[in-house]
């Protein structure tokens, strides 16, 4: 269900195709009223609830996916040469290591957790002078419920909750780290559009409750294990403009079987040149390439 490592990673990296948290520098922590991006929001708000409503009347019954003939139980650990969300590194450019757990039931929900290591909370506080925390990790809760609506075509309904324990970034002029999405994903065979909505303010950001991200992800399937995933984001940050921006991502996986995988990213973004940044002043959102190996068990 979780993400790893980097967007755009391919089923065998990552259960549903979450595309990596970006999280924001201090240039970020500024109320900048842009009445035109909330006119944005709504209507890609309404566009995404009207796509549900004609997949729903599509005339077939809802049909749990079944994956399973009986409940199942999965757990993972990786490791990646940066944990990118988004697009936007949220591990200073440093490896991170990640793992989660998964429970699949066959009349299609699901829930789970899913961790990784972290740098930014801390790096906000020295980039303000401030104390915003000793956050080391990310730690993830998540459910949801996936059933067919039509033959190929599966629609996924659920919510994500991200824990930033200790954060403390009310001291440096944000609010609470602490963000709740609810997302809605349309898979067409190897397609799936995904929208999340926040519900709460978005990784500290002040006033951005409403924000948005869409993802549009490929799956191809290239045959021994191999696969293909092209993948294309949108994130816009409610009354905080400045900090929205397109990801892009390419990414190439291998299923070595027995639960072992590999993945590499090329990705990158077109977000404004000194908004996201390290202490250091690099661009944490510069296009590179994502290593990792996982797995399942």
């Amino acid at each position: 269900m979780r993400r790893f490592g980097a967007p755009g990673a391919v089923p065998a990296m990552a259960r549903n195709l979450h595309y990596q948290h970006q999280r924001f520098a201090l240039t970020l922590f500024q109320n900048i009223p842009e009445p035109e991006l909330e006119l944005s929001m709504n209507r890609m708000t309404r566009t995404a609830l009207a796509t549900m409503a004609t997949l729903a009347g599509l005339g077939a019954a809802p049909v749990a996916v079944h994956a399973e003939e009986a409940p199942a139980t999965a757990f993972n650990i990786g490791v990646f040469t940066e944990y990118r969300y988004r697009g936007i590194s949220q591990s200073r450019l440093q490896p991170a290591l990640q793992g989660g757990i998964d429970y699949t039931n066959p009349n299609g929900f699901y829930v789970g957790t899913w961790a990784s290591t972290i740098k930014w909370i801390k790096d906000a506080g020295k980039i303000a002078g401030a104390n915003a925390g000793s956050t080391d990790f990310e730690w993830d809760f998540y459910g949801g419920y996936k059933f067919e609506v039509a033959k190929d075509v599966t629609l996924d309904l659920g919510g994500l909750y991200y824990l930033y324990a200790g954060n403390k970034l009310a001291n440096i002029g944000a609010v609470n780290a602490n963000t709740f999405e609810l997302y809605a994903a349309v898979s067409m065979g190897a397609f799936t559009g995904k929208y999340s909505l926040s519900t709460t303010n978005l990784f500290g950001v002040p006033n951005s409750k409403g924000s948005g991200y869409l993802d549009l992800t490929y799956n191809a399937d290239l045959g021994d294990g191999w696969s293909l995933a092209p993948h294309y984001g949108r994130q816009d940050i409610r009354h905080n403009g400045i900090g929205s921006y397109n990801d892009f991502a390419l990414t190439l996986g291998k299923d070595f079987g027995k639960g072992l995988s590999a993945s590499a990213a090329l990705l990158g973004t077109d977000a404004k040149s000194g908004v996201y940044v390290s202490p250091s002043g690099k661009n944490l959102g510069r296009s590179t390439v994502v290593l990792g190996v996982k797995y399942t068990f």
